[in-house]
Parts: C-alpha cells; sequence; structure tokens
C-alpha cells in the first residue's frame, strides 16, 4: 500500500500540469452553469413576455373591434329612431290632412246644403197649397216629381230631416219658438213643427223650429 501511494506521489510530481488542466475545467463548468441557468430562465422570461405583449394585443384589437361595433350599432339606432320619428310625423301629418280635407269637404257641403233647405221649403209650401182637384194635374205633378227627386238626392248624401212631432223637445236639435197647449202630448212635447230640420251625417244643418207643449 505505501508502494501504490509513492506511486501517485510520484506521478504528481512529473505530471503537475494535469491535474490543474482538471481543476481548472471542472471551474470553469461549475463558474459556466449559473450563467446557463440565467440564459435559459431569461429566455423563459422573454417567451413570457412576448405572450403576455401578444396577449395584451389581442386585448386591444379586441376593445377596438368592440368599441367600433358598439358605435356602428349606436349609429344604426339612433338612424332607426329617427326614421320611426319620420314616419309618426308623418303618419300624422296624413291623418292631420284626411281630418282637414274631411272637415273642408264637410263645410263645404253644409254651406251647399243649407242653401238648397229654403227651395224645399218652397216645394212643400207650394205643394201643400194646391188643390185638391188640381193635384192630378200635369203641372202639380211635374212640381211633386222634381220634389221628390230632390229629396232623393238629399238622403244619398246622408241629409236626413229631424224628427219633430211627438219627440221630447233636445235643445241639440230643436228650437223652440213658442209653448202651447195640448190635450194630446205631455209637458215638454213637441206639438207643431214650423220648420223643419236637417242633419248631415252626424251634424245638424239646421235645427227643427218647434212649438213645445207647456
Amino acid at each position: 500500500m505505501r508502494g501504490v501511494a509513492e506511486d501517485k506521489e510520484k506521478l504528481q510530481e512529473e505530471n503537475p500540469d494535469e491535474e490543474t488542466v482538471s481543476e481548472t475545467a471542472e471551474d470553469k463548468e461549475a463558474a459556466d452553469a449559473p450563467e446557463e441557468k440565467a440564459q435559459e430562465e431569461s429566455r423563459e422570461e422573454s417567451g413570457e413576455e412576448k405572450e403576455e405583449k401578444e396577449e395584451k394585443k389581442e386585448k386591444k384589437k379586441k376593445e377596438k373591434a368592440d368599441k367600433k361595433q358598439d358605435a356602428l350599432k349606436e349609429k344604426v339606432e339612433a338612424l332607426e329612431d329617427r326614421v320611426k320619428r319620420q314616419m309618426a310625423e308623418f303618419e300624422n301629418f296624413r291623418k292631420r290632412t284626411e281630418k282637414e280635407k274631411t272637415m273642408m269637404f264637410e263645410t263645404g257641403a253644409k254651406s251647399v246644403i243649407e242653401k238648397i233647405l229654403p227651395v224645399v221649403d218652397n216645394f212643400e209650401r207650394g205643394l201643400a197649397t194646391v188643390p185638391e182637384e188640381e193635384k192630378g194635374g200635369a203641372f202639380a205633378q211635374g212640381m211633386e216629381m222634381i220634389y221628390k227627386q230632390l229629396v232623393t238626392e238629399l238622403e244619398n248624401m246622408e241629409v236626413k230631416p229631424i224628427p219633430a212631432v211627438g219627440e221630447e223637445f233636445n235643445p241639440d236639435y230643436h228650437n223652440a219658438v213658442m209653448q202651447v197647449e195640448s190635450e194630446e202630448f205631455e209637458s215638454g212635447v213637441i206639438a207643431q213643427e214650423l220648420q223643419k230640420g236637417y242633419t248631415y251625417r252626424d251634424s245638424v244643418v239646421r235645427h227643427s223650429m218647434v212649438a213645445v207643449v207647456s
């Protein structure tokens, strides 16, 4: 054993550089290991940062797209609201115009009817004065035919006489010009019609002039 140790010592004395080189290589490897580890960690960190940057980029891109979509949605909603308002305004205008046209037509029609009614009154008065023996004559029959034709045309225009005798007095349709005593009718009932009244559709053209039982 002693001989082996002596041989090893002798060998080391003969090759001192080999031992130094070996120690130097080991030291270098030990020194390089932390640096390589740091570089590896740096590469990992760099990859994570890159991934994080990509995620932030995608997030910003998505937020920008969402904002753009929201802006377009708001614009579309504003346009739809504007169109709806314009359609509503047009519909109101159309209804108002139709109502005004109807009122103008009815006003004009009522004005014409008011002028025709005295002609009807005169026909009725004239026919009432024809003697019984002359009612079959050509003149009386001609007047009767014209009167019936005139009344028929008025009825076609929705002009109707207002019921009077025997009806309860209604100030919306009747104009009381006198009071009379009557055994036939009760108080407040119309006993006599002095002038016939007429309605055009739902409105009164001329009130009936009547005598009411007191």
